[in-house]
């Protein structure tokens, strides 16, 4: 089946959360069994949680504040984006959650600049992690995400058009491990004919798992 042929599903992330990371690798398993073709857009938690920094607990709410380090991963991502175009941006993603989730190098200059070299992309890019050049584009990216479903969400955020050409919209699924294969076709199937139904909105149950990224 041609690429223009495919579905577009518009993917927004934070490289830092280790369940959008999961969802991704679905994602990636989802394009190889249906035709799917993943659009990569970046969101952030910190952004998302900036008006409630008082809610969450004491070092959560300091990696969040402004110059925290959780501000570094997205404005990398999105510079490289700016300046290298969209192509760049799941590539770099993959690098990104491999060390940071995968190979268990957490959120520091180091793994993001290795994470850079693995994408093939400019060293330099690692200098916007501290820079707010593309703060606003940053923030265009996360609210077109967040809008589509509401500020009550995280990440990752997808959306798909639907058959009337609106944009179905969705936070999640939220699930570990990534499923593979038919399961990961069952699961994206299921997942959008529970989104396309009218008047629809959750279904949650605690978590009993940590993130497994095997």
């Amino acid at each position: 089946m041609s690429e223009t042929a495919k579905i577009p599903a518009d993917f927004w992330f934070d490289p830092l959360c280790p369940w959008a990371w999961l969802t991704s690798r679905w994602m990636l398993e989802v394009e190889k069994v249906r035709p799917v073709q993943v659009r990569w857009h970046v969101m952030s938690l910190a952004v998302l949680n900036e008006n409630r920094l008082d809610e969450l607990p004491p070092q959560y709410a300091e990696n969040m504040r402004p110059g925290g380090k959780s501000w570094g991963p997205v404005r990398v991502v999105i510079a490289a984006q700016q300046l290298h175009g969209d192509e760049v941006v799941g590539r770099l993603y993959t690098a990104l959650g491999t060390r940071f989730h995968n190979l268990g190098e957490g959120n520091n200059r180091d793994s993001i600049a290795a994470a850079l070299a693995d994408a093939g992309l400019p060293a330099d890019l690692i200098d916007y992690a501290d820079k707010d050049t593309y703060d606003a584009e940053l923030r265009a990216s996360h609210k077109a995400g967040i809008d589509l479903v509401g500020q009550e969400v995280g990440t990752p955020v997808i959306a798909v058009p639907g058959p009337d050409g609106d944009q179905i919209a969705f936070f999640g699924p939220v699930v570990t491990p990534a499923p593979k294969g038919e399961a990961a076709a069952k699961l994206w199937d299921g997942t959008l004919m529970v989104a396309s139904t009218p008047g629809f909105f959750e279904i949650k149950r605690t978590r009993t798992a940590a993130p497994s990224f095997d």
